[in-house]
């Protein structure tokens, strides 16, 4: 039995998924985009994991580096959850060019500040599965955790702030 393609995808996209932005710090460029694949995976060690399209930049970028950071972006950040989704974007470093960010302590990854939180993670060995490739990593810095921030939402292949 194959399950199509678009049947797949509506069906998970009935999920509602938070919203992040991983960024990677590229030699003198920041590569930056929009995830929602994004997950917890260990308490003990603190582990999350990204899965990002095996064909793209960032992928590329991630497979070079050993670290990358990731903002959880709140509700009133859903300008930027479309900025860095957009095919042909310039550097991280120039869409949040008018955006309060900083740089990680040991990443040196772009971090978007007022968000819901942020990480600052070590990859440790990248896999591929069909059309991803799966990033764990060992959380080695919460960058900051802002408990009143109501967080963006993807649901139904739109950003909401509720589902």
């Amino acid at each position: 039995m194959s399950v199509a393609p678009q049947d797949f995808k509506d069906a998970v996209g009935a999920y509602a998924s938070g919203v992040t932005l991983v960024t990677v710090r590229d030699g003198r460029d920041d590569i930056g985009s929009t995830v929602t694949s994004f997950m917890s995976l260990s308490l003990e060690p603190p582990m999350v994991a990204v899965a990002i399209a095996a064909e793209s930049y960032l992928t590329e970028a991630l497979t070079r580096a050993s670290a990358f950071a990731v903002t959880i972006l709140s509700a009133d950040q859903k300008p930027l959850a479309g900025r860095f989704t957009a095919a042909g974007r310039p550097s991280a470093r120039l869409l949040l060019a008018n955006v309060p960010h900083h740089r990680g302590q040991s990443t040196e990854a772009l971090i978007v500040d007022e968000s819901c939180a942020a990480l600052e993670c070590t990859i440790t060995t990248p896999l591929p599965y069909g059309d991803h490739t799966l990033f764990p990593a060992v959380v080695t810095q919460i960058d900051h955790i802002t408990p009143s921030a109501h967080p963006l939402l993807h649901h139904n292949g739109t950003y909401t702030t509720h589902a």
